[in-house]
């Protein structure tokens, strides 16, 4: 923000503390205005490159291969260049069924991480997603970790890139920081499969419920229930925590790392497509409850 005036000295302190990054003295120059404009532009690109830097920690790049599925070539290209300055290999893909096809045709855990657009033309982002998991399941392949990009940020559509199979969901536009956040999540939770190190209890057990962590395993009345892998993360942080109430801050902060904002949107979508797996009826859960306005608790174990 810049702020303009004819005196701005005496109200200098009062005015940083509210968000003013700039001042500029009144008559205008346009001179004077393309200098500072440049400056807080340089000021933030060198925010962001220090924040990248801590966000990579010591290894600053990375060799995984990217696959990218976007179909505007203007979105194509600034990502790309974002991806090759961390040291990843990027493969494009234009649409979704192209996508698909690449899967197919590389072998088991040959990409890090797929970045998938969701309006796309012949096949959109969802449904390459599911044909995705549907492969790694007929095949018996890894589960590569598949990130939402996406102009829309209601919560149907994240509910539905989730009920997909998609393990995150980023919103267009997206910063380096946000970016490089959501990568490194969705890396660790690849990596960790679910056995968290803070785990230490194998079994946990309630009613009906049963989630093994060495297994990577939830059942319910001894059936099956499939969880994405953020799903089974947040079902796991409860589960060791049962009979705790966890704030949405910290749910948060464990599950997508601390420069995740502030808006608990995600995590509540989350949670409602666990308890619609979990829950017998959802209205009155058994397993998972909801501590108004503060966060979630789970059920003690059995």
């Amino acid at each position: 923000m810049i702020l303009t005036a004819y005196d701005w000295e005496e109200i200098a302190e009062e005015a940083k503390k509210v968000g003013v990054n700039a001042f500029l003295a009144k008559p205008l120059f346009r001179s004077k205005l393309y200098n500072v404009m440049l400056e807080l532009i340089s000021d933030r690109q060198q925010l962001e490159q220090s924040q990248a830097t801590s966000l990579l920690g010591d290894n600053a790049a990375f060799s995984g291969q990217i696959l990218l599925v976007e179909d505007n070539e203007l979105n194509m290209e600034i990502a790309e260049e974002f991806f090759s300055r961390c040291g990843a290999s990027v493969e494009k893909a234009w649409d979704g069924s192209e996508a698909v096809e690449l899967v197919k045709a590389r072998p088991d855990g040959y990409y890090a991480i797929i970045f998938m657009d969701i309006q796309m033309p012949k096949m959109d982002g969802y449904e390459a997603t599911r044909q995705i998991r549907q492969l790694e399941q007929d095949e018996g392949r890894k589960r590569t970790p598949i990130v939402a990009m996406s102009a829309n940020a209601f919560s149907e559509d994240v509910s539905k890139a989730y009920r997909a199979g998609m393990d995150d969901y980023i919103t267009k536009p997206f910063g380096t920081v946000e970016l490089l956040a959501r990568i490194r999540t969705s890396l660790r939770h690849s990596s960790q499969s679910g056995s968290d190190s803070t785990i230490h209890t194998p079994v946990y057990h309630h009613g009906n419920l049963t989630l093994d962590f060495e297994k990577h395993l939830v059942t319910l009345n001894g059936e099956m229930v499939h969880l994405t892998q953020i799903e089974f993360k947040l079902l796991g942080l409860l589960a060791m925590n049962s009979g705790k109430v966890l704030t949405y801050s910290y749910i948060m902060e464990k599950i997508w790392g601390p420069y995740i904002d502030n808006n608990n949107q995600i995590l509540r979508v989350n949670m409602a497509n666990i308890r619609r797996k979990i829950e017998e009826n959802p209205a009155a859960p058994e397993h998972v409850f909801t501590e108004i306005g503060i966060g979630y608790r789970m059920a003690e174990c059995d």
